[in-house]
């Protein structure tokens, strides 16, 4: 039977308070959404001032990430390319930027969504959550 990395709540916590120290630092009022690689919600908070819109967008953007295994912004600019017909796909994707696989080992364990400023300052946000996940399995 094959085995794969599944993250636990202190590897979720590692990813939002890298989100939520870097967005402060940033002065960013967003909501961070963490998922599982299924696109199961396992973490969501909304800082202080953020839209009350952006909750369900991260959550959503963590989501699509999951599911499709890369950054929400693929889908984005598969239809700003002019494939309309994605938007009919099932499954509810937010095809926003924002979203980032979070890929251990070459497997997704899951996806964070960033949501409540420009798509690629919260797509950064998510980033920098990831990494201090990667550097923290590091040490």
């Amino acid at each position: 039977m094959r085995q794969k990395n599944c993250l636990t709540l202190a590897d979720v916590k590692i990813v939002a308070a890298a989100c939520e120290s870097e967005a402060l630092k940033q002065g960013w009022a967003v909501s961070i959404a963490i998922a599982d690689d299924g696109g199961h919600l396992l973490w969501l908070q909304r800082l202080d001032n953020a839209p009350l819109t952006s909750m369900d967008i991260a959550t959503g953007k963590a989501r699509t990430s999951a599911l499709g295994r890369r950054p929400s912004k693929f889908y984005e600019e598969v239809v700003n390319g002019g494939r309309n017909a994605f938007l009919t796909i099932p499954g509810g994707l937010t095809m926003l930027e924002g979203g980032e696989p979070i890929m251990i080992e070459g497997e997704c364990a899951g996806a964070v969504g960033v949501s409540g400023v420009k798509s690629a300052e919260d797509a950064q946000l998510a980033r920098h959550g990831i990494s201090a996940l990667i550097e923290s399995l590091k040490r």
